[in-house]
C-alpha cells in the first residue's frame, strides 16, 4: 500500500540539483554540474516528498518496454551521447565514439576503451518498473531510458554496472564511498522528478548516504 511523507510539488527538478550539496559530495571540478537553480527543492526536502510503497511485481517486464538507445542521428545513438559528454580526448569514427578516456565515478577507474564503459541508468529500468513505471505507456518508458536532462546516464565502468544490475541503494552502493553523496542526490533526483516510488528500506539507506555529504 502506497502512503506519502510529503506533498509532491509539481516542479521539473534539473540534473544539478545533485551537486547542491557542494564539495563536499568528493567529486572532483571536472565532474562538477550546474549549480542548482534558486527556488528548487534540495536532496533531503526531496527525498521527504517521495511516495514510500512496497516494491512492485515484475508481471509483463521487459528492457524491451523501455525503447533505448534512441537514435542521436545518422547512425549514432544516446549511448554515444553519453560517452562524449562524459569522457575527455574522445576520439569518433563519424558519430561515433571509438575512443577516448572516462572516470567512473562508481570505483575511481579511468577506462580507454569504450567496450569497457557501460552507460548506467542511475535509476535501473527495472527498479522504475517496479516504482511505477509499469503503469505508464511504452513512449513515457523510451523518455526514461533515454533521459538525458536529469541525472540518469552516466558511463561507467560495465564492471559496476553490472554489479549494481536492478538493485537500489538499500541493496547496492558504489565501491568508491566519495560518490555516495552524490549517488543519493542523483538517485533521489531522478525518482523526484519522474515521481517514482521508494521503499522504507531505500529510504533508511539514501538518508544514510545525504549524511557522507
Amino acid at each position: 500500500m502506497r502512503t506519502r511523507s510529503g506533498s509532491r510539488p509539481g516542479i521539473a527538478v534539473l540534473a544539478s540539483v545533485a551537486l547542491a550539496l557542494g564539495g563536499a559530495a568528493g567529486c572532483g571540478a571536472d565532474e562538477a554540474l550546474p549549480p542548482r537553480p534558486a527556488g528548487s527543492a534540495g536532496p533531503q526536502a526531496q527525498l521527504e516528498e517521495l511516495t514510500t510503497a512496497s516494491a512492485g511485481s515484475m508481471r509483463g517486464y521487459s528492457r524491451d518496454r523501455f525503447p533505448h538507445w534512441r537514435n542521436a542521428g545518422k547512425n549514432c545513438d544516446v549511448r554515444d551521447t553519453v560517452l562524449q559528454r562524459d569522457g575527455t580526448d574522445i576520439k569518433l569514427s563519424g558519430c561515433n565514439v571509438v575512443g577516448g578516456r572516462w572516470p567512473s565515478r562508481y570505483d575511481g577507474r579511468t577506462l580507454t576503451d569504450p567496450s569497457d564503459v557501460d552507460i548506467d541508468h542511475m535509476v535501473p529500468l527495472a527498479n522504475a518498473w517496479r516504482s511505477g513505471a509499469d503503469e505508464w505507456n511504452d513512449d513515457k518508458r523510451g523518455d526514461f531510458a533515454n533521459d538525458l536532462d536529469q541525472p540518469q546516464l552516466f558511463a561507467v565502468s560495465k564492471t559496476t554496472n553490472r554489479s549494481k544490475g536492478d538493485q537500489d541503494p538499500s541493496q547496492w552502493k558504489p565501491p568508491n564511498r566519495d560518490d555516495w553523496c552524490r549517488y543519493a542526490a542523483d538517485w533521489i533526483a531522478v525518482k523526484h522528478y519522474w515521481r517514482l516510488t521508494v521503499t522504507e528500506a531505500e529510504r533508511a539507506a539514501l538518508g544514510d548516504m545525504l549524511g557522507s555529504c
